[in-house]
């Protein structure tokens, strides 16, 4: 088995954003990519909303209407989310890397300490850019991080927007 690159992401819109870089990266070191897809706040946030909604319909006596409400959120994420994976392992697997995809219903500092400690082979963790910016990841969960993971831990962040003239 090569060694391999852990690309870890959260589950948002922007799931494959720094995707490109690491599947470079691993090819000129010649590694494959483990994908940690970790659910953030937003995502949560997003569920609990539905789940109040269909609890207030449920209170009104609606059941049928709690019910859709239930249904659409949870299929309508899974599937897009299920499509975005897809979109995720096509496009490493055009690359010529291997890719394995996980995922995580936890922080990101406890998902990434027991996936390394689960996984025999990493040895570079990558932090996508929707881990690192708007303050997801605070300067002293990354210092953690650094210290218990024992492989280099890079950061990705975004590009900043030139200024229209």
């Amino acid at each position: 088995m090569r060694k391999q690159l852990l690309f870890v992401t959260y589950e948002s819109e922007d799931l494959d954003e720094g995707l490109n870089y690491a599947i470079d990266l691993a090819k000129t070191m010649d590694r494959d990519i483990s994908i940690l897809i970790a659910s953030n706040k937003k995502t949560f946030r997003e569920r609990f909303d539905d789940l109040m909604t269909a609890v207030t319909f449920a209170e009104a006596g609606e059941h049928e209407a709690a019910r859709q409400v239930m249904a659409a959120a949870g299929k309508d994420s899974a599937e897009t989310m299920d499509e975005k994976v897809g979109h995720l392992a096509e496009k490493c697997r055009m690359s010529g890397i291997d890719v394995n995809i996980h995922s995580a219903a936890m922080d990101i500092l406890s998902a990434v300490k027991d996936f390394l400690k689960e996984t025999t082979g990493i040895d570079m963790v990558l932090l996508g850019p929707s881990v690192t910016d708007s303050g997801n990841v605070s300067a002293r969960e990354l210092n953690k991080l650094v210290r218990t993971a024992s492989r280099p831990v890079v950061t990705m962040a975004r590009q900043a927007l030139a200024p229209a003239h």
